[in-house]
Formats: C-alpha cells, sequence, structure tokens
C-alpha cells in the first residue's frame, strides 16, 4: 500500500497553506491557509474492511515553559512526545481519498464538530487540549488542523501522515476519541499502513 500526499515529498517543508500558522517578523506567527492537503491511497491490500488516517508531530515539548516566550529557546534535546493534527477513521474501503480542503479550509476558532462525515468519522486533535486556557480559541477540534510548532523551538518538527488498512469495518469509537485511542483500537486490525513524513518550522533562524 502506497499514501500520496499532495505537494509533501518525504522530509521535506510542508507547503504553508497547509499550515496552522506561518511566520509573521512583527508578531512571531499568524494564522495561514490550514488547508487539508489531498490525500490518496493505493493498492489497498484483499482483506481490507475500513482504513484509518492519523497525522502527527512526533517533536511537541514535553515541557511547555519555554514554548512561545521572549528571550527563550526550546532547546532541541528536550524531550519530545506525539501533538496529532488529524484523527479520521471508519473510512469506507471504497473511498481512495480527500481531497485539498475537504476536511479544513481556514483556522476555525473554538474549532470543528467531530464525527460523522462523507469520508469516515472525525476524532479530535490535540489542538483540543493545547487551547483549554485559551478564552479566544479554546474548544473542541475535530478532523485536521495543521501545523503550529513554537516559534522559538531550536528543533525542526515532523509530522507522518499515515493510513492504515484494517481488517474490522469499524474500530467502534465515538464522541471525542483521540488518536492514542485509535492506536489502541487498531491493536492486532492492521493489515498494512504507509507513511510520509513532512516538515515544518516557524523559527525564523531555522533555514526551511
Amino acid at each position: 500500500m502506497r499514501i500520496d500526499v499532495q505537494d509533501i515529498i518525504d522530509g521535506e517543508p510542508i507547503p504553508e497553506r497547509f499550515a496552522f500558522a506561518v511566520p509573521d517578523p512583527e508578531q512571531h506567527l499568524r494564522f495561514s491557509g490550514n488547508r487539508n492537503p489531498r490525500v490518496r491511497w493505493h493498492d489497498v491490500p484483499a482483506g481490507t474492511l475500513s482504513l484509518a488516517l492519523l497525522v502527527v508531530d512526533v517533536d511537541a515539548p514535553t515541557d511547555p515553559g519555554d514554548v512561545n516566550q521572549e528571550g527563550h529557546s526550546v532547546p532541541a534535546d528536550l524531550p519530545r512526545a506525539d501533538f496529532y493534527h488529524w484523527v479520521l477513521i471508519d473510512i469506507p474501503v471504497q473511498v481512495s481519498g480527500i481531497d485539498e480542503g475537504e476536511d479544513a479550509d481556514g483556522v476555525v476558532a473554538m474549532g470543528k464538530a467531530p464525527g460523522e462525515t462523507g469520508k469516515g468519522v472525525r476524532g479530535i486533535n490535540s489542538y483540543t487540549d493545547f487551547f483549554v486556557d485559551d478564552e479566544q480559541l479554546e474548544g473542541i477540534y475535530g478532523g485536521y488542523d495543521g501545523p503550529c510548532p513554537p516559534w522559538n523551538d531550536a528543533l525542526v518538527h515532523r509530522y507522518h501522515f499515515t493510513v492504515y488498512a484494517l481488517d474490522v469495518a469499524s474500530l467502534g469509537l465515538q464522541g471525542e476519541f483521540t488518536g492514542d485511542e485509535v492506536l489502541d483500537a487498531m491493536q492486532g486490525h492492521v493489515i498494512e499502513q504507509s507513511s510520509v513524513m513532512g516538515t515544518y518550522t516557524l523559527n525564523p533562524e531555522l533555514a526551511r
């Protein structure tokens, strides 16, 4: 099986229109197009009953103390954790992809609703927790929301787009389920998977 993500070459920078934010010389960052890229999968294996799609930043800082703070830097050797940007399950086997902008087209303050879509069931992404104390942005963030790593991070972040072929028609998850819950539910049901990795940074000192 193979995944193809629009305008993302493995190991290369993610285009800014797919990001949640872009660099800004005056205020460090500003909202971007936040469009989901077109995703296609090919050569789905026999026996597949549904698919799942996860997009995860594997380089999220585990200590928020220095994040986006003037005069500070998030050190590259800080321990990192997963930050989910897209959680979509129970994708019907006859669906072969998702078009650009179909799941996200612009930043939606307070998020988009999780639940049923024409291409599967949305879970929540990690912005749900990230914005929990932000009066303007706090909410439930379903579906896709793009990269927005700390603008003072010394590490370029890596974003993995992964499609999973599963031997069940449904993972049985509902409501505000997370990427970690999807990984747990998929245990023992993955026939095959395929990934592509793109990079992104808001740090002007790091070459993109």
